[in-house]
């Protein structure tokens, strides 16, 4: 493995400065997280600490080489620095550190970290090598001479690279891609399987890495990343970028991996998709500029940013939570209902520590979108600010909380604030560079963001939920019913899009609020149009290809466990036939859901929360109805397919 292919020009400092070992690895540590190789950046900081205890990596000669191997890597990586004006890093010959490799490895098997150690000691070994580095005029000289002497050093790599075979497995692909949804279940898969698909038909090499809601899988690799074409981030919320500095790169919304595959494909071939340049942050993030994302498509990543991190708190909480009432039964309809007992108290006390981290998640992770990490602890400050809520003149007896609402206020100005404050200190000497993140983004940050939440959002805010939790308890049934139909329906308009997550969010934080009706009729409206359409397919085979019978057991499978985008294969394909009768049977379901009187203290799980969902009879009947009248609607506007 090639220094070069691992050393990144944003990861690459030639005039560091550091009074001790433990600064300078924290720089270095710094540097290597701009390149985009890790994903826990404190993990990976802890190991390289934990490394050096074992014994000092200072090898002497003015050179340390630092070193980590854990899951907290995504990607093998190197970050270099000299200091000019030397360290003392207790190294082995007692004297100052000059020049520093850190490198960090995955936790594989292969033990790559081994390998790059032994490539670097041996070309460090040249005196006149760590001359030429120490004295490297820019970044792109510093890298020049590492290409020479490797090549002078390992002569036959090139060789072999030469004498090699054709061998169209070990060509580089063509394209890349990134998808990733917020909720990281269904959106982000369909849309990695939709390229792969396409890109096989057309005859083009494609690998796409997915970020879905148990982490990234099939990461994309540095060698991959420099060899590619053109790379597709096909994501509606932020993915590491820094890796891509330089590449064509077309950045567009996860469902266009979905519905336009071939389209994002011819255009990725074309060679005219725009470079894509990074920021240099640190920990950059984003579905990248090179499209020029409208203002409110930017809003909207942001926010869901925020979704995507606080939705397993939300679900997980939200379960534990319905669990303490279902294991209490013997205490309900009473003060202790759901905490009655030892199994009770404990899955409520669980459950309600995860639930309430939902705003101040969700704002700290807006905030990050906008304003990189320096934003996430004021947002989380915000979101913890709007739970607690302010007292009223600040008199001890009257609290108001705003809720969603102010952690949605909290997290934006959050972001903003911090870009804000990162214009002002850019005019501070750089002697205070190092106090920023330490010292004057967390004072500020908490500071102007306390100020903000507590005088000025959380009073009109609280405010309105108040009036807003008190309309919707005096709502009379028929208004009620208008508000279950209304919310299930747009839980169909686009299967897991903008409108379907408005939907969804409402339920959840209405069950922060005892809602517990609203959710119940959010959860059923998504529920519909899976199910619908495995029905269809299951009794009306002659309107559907063979393909598209075989789904039916998925669909009942998606729908029954509460992900919409099932449907989406179909819609994509014949939207006009199929998104209004579903559009229809989840707005009548929500309404008789609301009707029934149906209740659900879980955000999620479907059919497998059926045991602590009020009312669960008239729920399975009120979602029968629905399904089947939905799949009524889509069979008549479909006509049975001619017979090959």
């Amino acid at each position: 493995m090639k220094i070069t292919d691992l050393l990144k020009k944003q990861s690459i400092c030639l005039d560091g400065k550091a009074d001790s070992k433990e600064q300078v690895i924290r720089e270095m540590v710094d540097l290597m997280a701009e390149g985009g190789n890790i994903n826990d950046i404190d993990t990976y900081r802890e190991t390289v600490f934990k490394r050096e205890e074992e014994g000092t990596t200072g090898i002497g000669e003015g050179i340390a080489i630092p070193h980590g191997k854990t899951e907290a890597v995504s990607a093998p990586g190197l970050a270099a620095m000299v200091l000019p004006e030397g360290v003392d890093y207790d190294s082995l010959d007692g004297e100052p550190v000059y020049l520093i490799f850190l490198i960090a490895a995955p936790n594989t098997e292969d033990n790559v970290h081994l390998e790059v150690l032994s490539r670097l000691s041996m070309l460090l070994m040249d005196e006149d090598f760590r001359n030429k580095l120490l004295h490297a005029k820019d970044v792109d000289e510093f890298l020049a001479y590492v290409d020479a002497a490797e090549k002078e050093k390992f002569p036959e790599e090139a060789e072999e690279k030469a004498e090699a075979p054709a061998d169209a497995s070990a060509k580089p692909y063509q394209i890349l891609a990134v998808t990733a949804c917020p909720t990281g279940i269904a959106h982000t898969y369909m849309a990695a399987e939709g390229l792969e698909k396409k890109a096989k038909e057309m005859g083009v090499t494609i690998k796409v890495e997915t970020n879905g809601s148990g982490g990234a899988k099939n990461v994309l690799t540095p060698e991959e990343i420099a060899a590619c074409d053109c790379i597709i981030i096909a994501a509606d919320k932020d993915v590491a970028m820094a890796r891509f500095d330089g590449k064509p790169l077309i950045s567009t919304k996860v469902s266009d991996g979905i519905n336009k595959a071939q389209e994002l494909i011819e255009r990725a071939l074309s060679g005219n998709a725009p470079v894509y340049h990074s920021k240099g942050g640190a920990t950059e993030e984003g579905g990248a500029s090179a499209d020029g994302d409208t203002i409110g498509r930017k809003i909207y990543k942001s926010l869901m940013n925020g979704v995507s991190h606080m939705l397993p708190f939300v679900i997980g909480g939200g379960i534990l939570i319905a669990l303490s009432f279902l294991v209490d039964g013997a205490n309900a309809g009473t003060a202790a209902f759901g905490s009655g007992t030892p199994l009770a108290k404990f899955f409520n006390t669980v459950g309600n520590t995860a639930f309430g981290m939902m705003f101040p998640i969700l704002a700290g992770y807006i905030a990050m979108a906008i304003g990189d990490r320096p934003a996430l602890m004021p947002g989380i400050v915000g979101g913890l600010l709007a739970k607690a809520g302010t007292s009223v003149f600040l008199a001890e007896d009257a609290w108001i909380s705003s809720g969603f609402f102010g952690a949605l206020i909290a997290g934006f100005a959050a972001g903003y604030l911090m870009i804000g404050l990162k214009k002002l200190f850019d005019k501070l000497p750089k002697t205070l560079e190092g106090t920023k993140p330490v010292l004057l983004y967390p004072f500020f940050g908490i500071l102007i963001m306390a100020a903000f939440m507590i005088f000025i959002v959380n009073p009109p805010v609280g405010a309105f939920n108040t009036w807003l939790n008190n309309v919707l308890s005096g709502m009379g049934e028929s208004s009620k019913m208008l508000l279950g139909a209304v919310l299930a329906g747009m839980m169909s308009i686009d299967f897991g899009g903008p409108f379907n997550k408005a939907a969804y969010v409402f339920g959840t934080a209405s069950i922060a609020s005892g809602q517990f009706d609203i959710m119940a009729s959010v959860m059923i409206g998504g529920m519909v149009p899976p199910i619908a359409i495995a029905l269809a397919t299951t009794f009306f085979k002659n309107r559907f290809t063979k393909s598209e019978q075989q789904t039916s057991i998925t669909n009942y499978i998606m729908g029954l466990s509460f992900i919409t985008e099932g449907a989406i294969p179909f819609a994509a394909s014949d939207p006009l036939r199929i998104i209004p009768p579903c559009i229809v049977g989840s707005a009548i379901a929500g309404a008789l859901s609301m009707m029934f009187g149906c209740g659900s203290r879980a955000p999620h799980g479907g059919i497998f929360v059926i045991g602590i969902i009020d009312n669960p009879l008239m729920f399975l009947i009120a979602l029968v109805v629905g399904a089947v009248v939905a799949m009524a609607g889509i069979v008549l506007l479909k006509k049975p397919l001619k017979a090959e």
